[in-house]
Protein backbone atom coordinates (compact mmCIF):
# COMPACT_ATOMS: atom_id res chain seq x y z
CA UNK A 1 0.00 0.00 0.00
CA UNK A 2 1.39 3.41 -0.97
CA UNK A 3 1.22 6.13 1.66
CA UNK A 4 -0.75 9.24 0.78
CA UNK A 5 -2.09 12.35 2.40
CA UNK A 6 -4.92 11.84 4.92
CA UNK A 7 -4.73 8.04 4.53
CA UNK A 8 -5.31 5.72 7.48
CA UNK A 9 -2.39 3.55 8.57
CA UNK A 10 -3.62 0.36 10.29
CA UNK A 11 -1.91 -0.36 13.57
CA UNK A 12 -2.33 -1.31 17.22
CA UNK A 13 -0.38 1.43 18.95
CA UNK A 14 -1.60 3.29 22.02
CA UNK A 15 -2.62 6.19 19.76
CA UNK A 16 -4.57 3.87 17.45
CA UNK A 17 -6.52 2.45 20.38
CA UNK A 18 -7.67 5.85 21.65
CA UNK A 19 -11.25 6.91 21.06
CA UNK A 20 -11.76 8.99 17.92
CA UNK A 21 -13.65 11.66 19.85
CA UNK A 22 -10.83 12.13 22.36
CA UNK A 23 -8.25 12.42 19.58
CA UNK A 24 -10.36 14.89 17.61
CA UNK A 25 -11.00 17.07 20.67
CA UNK A 26 -7.29 17.03 21.56
CA UNK A 27 -6.14 17.96 18.06
CA UNK A 28 -8.76 20.70 17.78
CA UNK A 29 -7.84 22.13 21.18
CA UNK A 30 -4.14 22.19 20.29
CA UNK A 31 -4.92 23.84 16.94
CA UNK A 32 -6.92 26.58 18.66
CA UNK A 33 -4.22 27.07 21.31
CA UNK A 34 -1.59 27.47 18.58
CA UNK A 35 -3.37 30.62 17.41
CA UNK A 36 -3.70 32.02 20.92
CA UNK A 37 0.04 32.15 21.56
CA UNK A 38 2.68 33.91 19.48
CA UNK A 39 5.89 32.90 21.24
CA UNK A 40 8.48 30.39 20.07
CA UNK A 41 8.58 28.85 23.56
CA UNK A 42 4.87 28.05 23.47
CA UNK A 43 5.18 26.77 19.91
CA UNK A 44 8.05 24.50 21.01
CA UNK A 45 5.85 22.99 23.73
CA UNK A 46 3.12 22.12 21.23
CA UNK A 47 5.68 20.85 18.71
CA UNK A 48 7.31 18.51 21.24
CA UNK A 49 3.95 17.17 22.44
CA UNK A 50 2.79 16.55 18.87
CA UNK A 51 6.08 14.86 17.96
CA UNK A 52 5.79 12.57 20.99
CA UNK A 53 2.25 11.61 19.93
CA UNK A 54 3.51 10.87 16.44
CA UNK A 55 6.33 8.66 17.72
CA UNK A 56 3.89 6.76 19.95
CA UNK A 57 1.66 6.12 16.94
CA UNK A 58 4.26 3.86 15.33
CA UNK A 59 3.50 5.24 11.86
CA UNK A 60 6.53 5.08 9.52
CA UNK A 61 8.07 8.44 8.70
CA UNK A 62 7.53 7.87 4.98
CA UNK A 63 3.76 7.96 5.54
CA UNK A 64 3.95 11.36 7.15
CA UNK A 65 6.37 12.65 4.53
CA UNK A 66 4.13 11.46 1.69
CA UNK A 67 1.23 13.44 3.12
CA UNK A 68 3.34 16.44 4.09
CA UNK A 69 5.21 16.85 0.80
CA UNK A 70 2.27 18.38 -1.16
CA UNK A 71 1.99 21.07 1.53
CA UNK A 72 5.63 22.14 1.31
CA UNK A 73 4.71 24.72 -1.32
CA UNK A 74 2.09 26.24 0.98
CA UNK A 75 4.57 26.49 3.85
CA UNK A 76 7.26 27.93 1.56
CA UNK A 77 4.79 30.45 0.13
CA UNK A 78 3.75 31.49 3.64
CA UNK A 79 7.38 31.96 4.65
CA UNK A 80 8.31 34.03 1.59
CA UNK A 81 5.17 36.19 1.76
CA UNK A 82 5.76 37.14 5.39
CA UNK A 83 9.50 37.59 4.87
CA UNK A 84 9.04 39.97 1.93
CA UNK A 85 6.07 42.01 3.09
CA UNK A 86 6.16 42.04 6.90
CA UNK A 87 7.02 45.52 8.29
CA UNK A 88 10.21 46.14 10.22
CA UNK A 89 13.68 47.66 10.12
CA UNK A 90 15.39 46.17 7.03
CA UNK A 91 18.78 44.54 7.32
CA UNK A 92 18.99 43.74 3.60
CA UNK A 93 17.33 45.17 0.49
CA UNK A 94 16.99 43.70 -2.97
CA UNK A 95 15.14 45.35 -5.83
CA UNK A 96 11.82 46.51 -4.30
CA UNK A 97 11.93 44.10 -1.33
CA UNK A 98 13.17 44.83 2.19
CA UNK A 99 14.18 41.98 4.49
CA UNK A 100 13.82 42.67 8.21
CA UNK A 101 14.55 40.67 11.34
CA UNK A 102 10.92 41.14 12.39
CA UNK A 103 9.76 39.71 9.07
CA UNK A 104 12.17 36.78 9.37
CA UNK A 105 10.93 36.03 12.88
CA UNK A 106 7.27 36.28 11.89
CA UNK A 107 7.78 34.17 8.75
CA UNK A 108 9.61 31.47 10.71
CA UNK A 109 6.93 31.43 13.40
CA UNK A 110 4.03 31.11 10.96
CA UNK A 111 5.78 28.38 8.99
CA UNK A 112 6.56 26.37 12.12
CA UNK A 113 3.00 26.84 13.36
CA UNK A 114 1.65 25.49 10.08
CA UNK A 115 4.07 22.56 10.30
CA UNK A 116 2.80 21.65 13.79
CA UNK A 117 -0.80 21.90 12.58
CA UNK A 118 -0.07 19.53 9.69
CA UNK A 119 1.68 17.07 12.00
CA UNK A 120 -1.18 17.13 14.52
CA UNK A 121 -3.76 16.61 11.79
CA UNK A 122 -1.69 13.78 10.34
CA UNK A 123 -1.60 12.00 13.70
CA UNK A 124 -5.40 12.12 13.75
CA UNK A 125 -6.02 10.90 10.20
CA UNK A 126 -3.21 8.31 10.17
CA UNK A 127 -4.32 6.62 13.40
CA UNK A 128 -8.12 6.87 13.13
CA UNK A 129 -10.15 4.61 10.86
CA UNK A 130 -12.54 6.53 8.56
CA UNK A 131 -15.62 4.86 10.06
CA UNK A 132 -14.51 5.66 13.61
CA UNK A 133 -13.82 9.26 12.62
CA UNK A 134 -17.28 9.54 11.07
CA UNK A 135 -18.95 8.16 14.18
CA UNK A 136 -16.90 10.43 16.41
CA UNK A 137 -17.71 13.58 14.45
CA UNK A 138 -21.39 12.66 14.35
CA UNK A 139 -21.43 12.12 18.12
CA UNK A 140 -19.68 15.41 18.83
CA UNK A 141 -22.16 17.23 16.60
CA UNK A 142 -25.23 15.88 18.37
CA UNK A 143 -26.09 19.20 20.08
CA UNK A 144 -26.48 20.79 16.64
CA UNK A 145 -29.33 18.42 15.81
CA UNK A 146 -31.63 20.65 17.82
CA UNK A 147 -30.92 23.33 15.24
CA UNK A 148 -31.83 20.86 12.47
CA UNK A 149 -28.22 20.55 11.35
CA UNK A 150 -27.65 17.18 9.59
CA UNK A 151 -24.58 16.30 11.64
CA UNK A 152 -24.46 12.65 10.54
CA UNK A 153 -24.46 13.61 6.87
CA UNK A 154 -21.86 16.34 7.40
CA UNK A 155 -19.58 13.92 9.26
CA UNK A 156 -19.98 11.39 6.45
CA UNK A 157 -19.12 14.06 3.86
CA UNK A 158 -15.92 15.00 5.70
CA UNK A 159 -14.87 11.37 6.02
CA UNK A 160 -15.57 10.60 2.36
CA UNK A 161 -13.56 13.66 1.32
CA UNK A 162 -10.60 12.52 3.43
CA UNK A 163 -10.93 8.97 2.16
CA UNK A 164 -10.89 9.93 -1.51
CA UNK A 165 -7.91 12.29 -1.35
CA UNK A 166 -5.45 9.36 -1.69
CA UNK A 167 -7.55 7.85 -4.46
CA UNK A 168 -7.58 11.08 -6.46
CA UNK A 169 -3.84 11.52 -6.01
CA UNK A 170 -3.19 8.01 -7.32
CA UNK A 171 -5.46 8.61 -10.32
CA UNK A 172 -3.77 11.97 -10.96
CA UNK A 173 -0.37 10.28 -11.01
CA UNK A 174 -1.63 7.60 -13.39
CA UNK A 175 -3.07 10.21 -15.77
CA UNK A 176 0.16 12.23 -15.73
CA UNK A 177 2.19 9.10 -16.49
CA UNK A 178 -0.10 8.31 -19.41
CA UNK A 179 0.23 11.88 -20.71
CA UNK A 180 4.03 11.77 -20.38
CA UNK A 181 4.05 8.53 -22.39
CA UNK A 182 2.24 10.48 -25.11
CA UNK A 183 4.84 13.25 -25.09
CA UNK A 184 3.39 15.70 -22.56
CA UNK A 185 5.91 17.86 -20.68
CA UNK A 186 4.94 19.19 -17.24
CA UNK A 187 8.36 20.34 -16.02
CA UNK A 188 9.58 22.78 -18.68
CA UNK A 189 8.41 26.14 -19.92
CA UNK A 190 6.76 29.11 -18.25
CA UNK A 191 3.63 29.15 -16.07
CA UNK A 192 1.32 29.57 -19.07
CA UNK A 193 2.82 26.62 -20.91
CA UNK A 194 2.68 24.44 -17.81
CA UNK A 195 -0.93 25.46 -17.23
CA UNK A 196 -1.85 24.45 -20.77
CA UNK A 197 -0.08 21.12 -20.28
CA UNK A 198 -2.24 20.42 -17.22
CA UNK A 199 -5.53 20.82 -19.08
CA UNK A 200 -5.39 17.28 -20.57
CA UNK A 201 -4.86 16.05 -17.00
CA UNK A 202 -7.61 17.95 -15.20
CA UNK A 203 -10.42 17.02 -17.59
CA UNK A 204 -10.06 13.21 -17.21
CA UNK A 205 -9.50 13.71 -13.47
CA UNK A 206 -12.87 15.47 -13.19
CA UNK A 207 -14.51 12.71 -15.24
CA UNK A 208 -13.02 10.03 -12.98
CA UNK A 209 -14.11 11.97 -9.88
CA UNK A 210 -17.73 12.09 -11.03
CA UNK A 211 -17.55 8.41 -11.94
CA UNK A 212 -16.24 7.59 -8.46
CA UNK A 213 -19.03 9.65 -6.90
CA UNK A 214 -21.66 7.83 -8.96
CA UNK A 215 -20.24 4.43 -8.02
CA UNK A 216 -20.15 5.42 -4.35
CA UNK A 217 -23.78 6.59 -4.48
CA UNK A 218 -24.88 3.29 -6.04
CA UNK A 219 -22.92 1.31 -3.44
CA UNK A 220 -24.51 3.28 -0.58
CA UNK A 221 -28.00 2.79 -2.02
CA UNK A 222 -27.33 -0.95 -2.43
CA UNK A 223 -26.52 -1.05 1.29
CA UNK A 224 -29.83 0.68 2.10
CA UNK A 225 -28.26 3.96 3.21
CA UNK A 226 -30.90 6.58 3.95
CA UNK A 227 -30.08 10.12 5.12
CA UNK A 228 -31.61 11.22 8.40
CA UNK A 229 -32.19 7.67 9.65
CA UNK A 230 -30.70 6.62 12.98
CA UNK A 231 -28.35 3.70 12.40
CA UNK A 232 -26.80 1.21 14.78
CA UNK A 233 -23.03 0.81 15.13
CA UNK A 234 -21.04 -2.35 14.59
CA UNK A 235 -18.34 -1.01 16.93
CA UNK A 236 -19.93 1.36 19.48
CA UNK A 237 -17.78 4.21 20.71
CA UNK A 238 -16.58 4.05 24.29
CA UNK A 239 -14.29 6.17 26.43
CA UNK A 240 -11.88 4.51 28.85
CA UNK A 241 -9.11 5.60 31.19
CA UNK A 242 -6.58 6.09 28.38
CA UNK A 243 -8.85 8.65 26.72
CA UNK A 244 -9.24 10.53 30.00
CA UNK A 245 -5.45 10.57 30.37
CA UNK A 246 -5.13 11.94 26.83
CA UNK A 247 -7.55 14.78 27.55
CA UNK A 248 -5.80 15.58 30.83
CA UNK A 249 -2.39 15.62 29.15
CA UNK A 250 -3.76 17.81 26.37
CA UNK A 251 -5.09 20.29 28.91
CA UNK A 252 -1.72 20.31 30.70
CA UNK A 253 0.21 20.85 27.45
CA UNK A 254 -2.10 23.70 26.44
CA UNK A 255 -1.74 25.32 29.87
CA UNK A 256 2.06 25.14 29.71
CA UNK A 257 2.12 26.31 26.09
CA UNK A 258 -0.01 29.36 26.88
CA UNK A 259 1.98 30.29 29.98
CA UNK A 260 5.60 30.04 28.78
Amino acid sequence: MRPAIAQYYPGDSVIHRLDARAKFVSVTAVAVALFLRDSFAGLAVFAVATAVAYMLSGVPAVWFWRGFRPLLWLIALTFLTQLLFAPGEPFFSWWVFDFSWQGLRFASFLSLRLLVLVLAGSVLTLTTAPLALTDGLAWLGRPLRRLRVPTDELALMVTIALRFIPTLLVELEQIMRAQRARGADFSHGGPIRRGKALLPVLIPLFVLSFRRADELALAMEARCYRPGVVRSRLHPLHVDAADAVLLALTAAVIAVGLIV
